[in-house]
């Protein structure tokens, strides 16, 4: 029953608004949610009178004495699709708290439908969630899964693109994604939106064969600005290629890898263009952990010696640019750079030694960043 969900809810909104005493009855008679918590799981009988009677119930000081459960006040019938769900009963001079009455009960109404109807999306979006994760485990396409798509307005006839959209959740609870996703989905009916998580979106983009890649870019990157202005949060983005659509698997480990190296720099990062990324990703944690071992483990924990390595590398072995970048002297930097060789017995100076720590550094932040 919707209104045993809704109740005490009901009642902290309405109470709000006036200081007299509220209860909530369900159609046998009995209170759920009050003010007055012992009157909590008791009969009431004027709320039946109300609810038989499809009308407002007065109750007065001589009700109380003859009927069951009762103080003076109205009691108002609560419609749900055109039905009965309900009773909400205020305490009072019923001259006095009559005027609330009517306002009250549709509060009350208004509460339930939007609760009704938010579960309706959280349903719909559930369905979707759940489907979009069976196509991408490649499961076999038999009646069941058309059918599935049909109900849900899925053309499985289209190319595809998967895009991964992730963000850092800051929050001690998760952002609420489903009007973004709702409003996503308005742009157009053929794409597919869906929750992945507390911090992700999935989108299954439709492309048309006559699109031209320029399209395709500048949706994506509106997409981008759109959930990260509405999220009010640094956001990343991985993309798969097009792919057809029995083999939309491909396109979402694509789009995840790829994620994997937008989450450095918060960015929108394509499959294809990666290049060492795209051997470094498929790298299994053991070979990793093996390397870092062999290269940067020893300035890991030598702060000054470990961003000195990185900044060197980002300015391009400029040991001029380097050193502004650290506010340091040269002599400083050189001091630094000798340390690193004599720490991991690899040169700075030297392009291969300086490729292997590059790798190291990189290995690193992508486990910080996954293990965080």
């Amino acid at each position: 029953m919707v209104l045993d969900e809704l109740a005490l809810k009901i009642i902290n909104e309405v109470r709000k608004l006036i200081h007299e005493d509220i209860i909530i009855i369900n159609t046998e008679g009995i209170i759920i949610a009050s003010t007055d918590p012992t009157r909590t799981g008791t009969f009431h009988e004027g709320s039946l009178i109300a609810i038989n009677e499809r009308k407002t119930f007065t109750i007065t000081s001589d009700d109380e004495n003859r009927l069951n459960g009762v103080k003076a006040g109205i009691n108002l019938p609560i419609y749900f699709q055109n039905e009965i769900v309900g009773v909400i009963g205020i305490t009072g001079n019923p001259e006095q708290i009559s005027p609330f009455g009517e306002m009250l009960r549709r509060m009350t109404e208004l509460l339930i439908r939007e609760n009704y109807y938010t579960d309706q999306i959280d349903l719909q979006q559930r369905a979707l969630e759940v489907f979009v994760f069976d196509w991408i485990q490649h499961i076999e396409w038999d009646e069941h899964f058309y059918e599935r798509s049909t109900m849900l307005n899925i053309d499985l006839n289209f190319l595809r693109q998967v895009i991964i959209f992730e963000w850092e959740n800051s929050n001690i609870l998760p952002i609420d994604t489903r009007q973004l996703i709702i409003d996503l989905t308005n742009r157009n009916k053929d794409d597919v939106f869906v929750r992945w998580g507390n911090n992700r979106i999935v989108f299954l983009m439709k492309v048309d064969d006559s699109q031209k890649d320029i399209h395709k870019l500048q949706r994506i990157n509106d997409l981008y600005e759109i959930i990260k202005s509405r999220l009010n949060s640094p956001i990343a983005a991985g993309v798969g290629q097009t792919i057809p659509p029995k083999q939309l698997h491909q396109s979402y480990h694509q789009a995840a890898r790829s994620l994997k190296v937008a989450l450095k720099t918060s960015s929108i990062i394509y499959d294809e263009d990666l290049t060492i990324d795209l051997i470094l990703q498929e790298l299994s944690q053991e070979i990793k952990k093996t390397f870092i071992d062999r290269t940067i483990a020893p300035i890991i924990k030598e702060e000054d010696l470990f961003i000195t390595i990185k900044e060197y590398i980002n300015h391009n072995q400029s040991l001029k640019n380097t050193a502004q970048s650290l506010h340091i002297h040269i002599n400083t930097l050189l001091y630094r750079l000798s340390k690193i060789t004599e720490l991991t017995k690899l040169n700075p100076k030297d392009i291969r030694d300086l490729s292997k720590l590059y790798i190291g550094t990189y290995l690193l932040d992508d486990s910080t960043k996954k293990h965080r």
